[in-house]
């Protein structure tokens, strides 16, 4: 077969595209990384209260309970740190940050905002599944509060608000809201002891009332009550321990 110029230039633009895709620093989009997992993993474990305000750990016990090495460990907790989720300790050991009386009042104000525009928008699009699925999460955090059960209220708590944040459907509002979560929701656990889990199933019951008839505007206002609610409840704890 007679090789033509245009043969000869096409095989060359492809063998050019083949060295250059080579020297790409490019990874399968399919595929998590080690790094990306354990970062995911330890977010999850501080979402849900799983490091509790004063304890501290180390990068070696984490690395032991991920399997895997203390470097994506290591850079997993730099990223938390940086997202002020985190904060080191003394050397390679971290914890959650000290909670002083302005920090929380910052992000009370600030998670009413946000959080307040997220569930108002969200009574214009939420799912009946969704509304289910809300009314079974209450039934839940109520038996984990007769209980005294921190491990299942604080994970359903989160559960039931960040179904409402979704169904906002703003990516940007969700991401922002989750950073303000990582900072605040390792001391929900302290607040059984306050009575703060009984009003805050009060507000809960309310929004999903609110959503259910689709008023933002009365679900935003629950929302605010559970919200000052639970920082009035932290700042008598914070203000005792001072």
């Amino acid at each position: 077969m007679a090789v033509t110029t245009s043969t000869r230039k096409g095989a060359t633009r492809a063998a050019s595209a083949k060295t250059v895709g080579k020297s790409l620093p490019l990874r399968p989009v399919s595929r998590e990384t080690v790094q990306d997992h354990v970062y995911r993993e330890l977010k999850e474990l501080i979402l849900n209260g799983g490091i509790e305000p004063g304890r501290t750990v180390t990068i070696q016990s984490l690395s032991d309970a991920f399997g895997v090495s203390a470097m994506p460990v290591r850079e997993a907790m730099h990223r938390l740190v940086a997202e002020k989720a985190l904060t080191v300790v003394a050397g390679r050991s971290v914890g959650i940050p000290p909670l002083s009386v302005e920090r929380l009042e910052d992000l009370k104000r600030v998670r009413v905002e946000i959080e307040g525009v997220a569930t108002e928008w969200a009574a214009r699009s939420i799912s009946a599944a969704d509304l289910d699925r809300l009314g079974e999460l209450i039934t839940e955090m109520e038996t984990a509060h007769a209980a005294y059960d921190g491990r299942r209220y604080v994970p359903a708590n989160r559960e039931f608000h960040f179904i409402i944040y979704r169904a906002a459907g703003s990516d940007s509002m969700l991401s922002i809201i989750e950073s303000l979560w990582l900072r605040i929701g390792p001391y929900f656990d302290l607040l059984n002891a306050t009575g703060n889990w009984w009003a805050s199933n009060v507000e809960h019951r309310a929004m999903r009332d609110a959503l259910l008839r689709g008023d933002g505007v009365a679900a935003r206002a629950a929302l605010k009550a559970d919200i000052e609610g639970a920082a009035k409840a932290l700042m008598g704890i914070l203000e005792g321990q001072g």
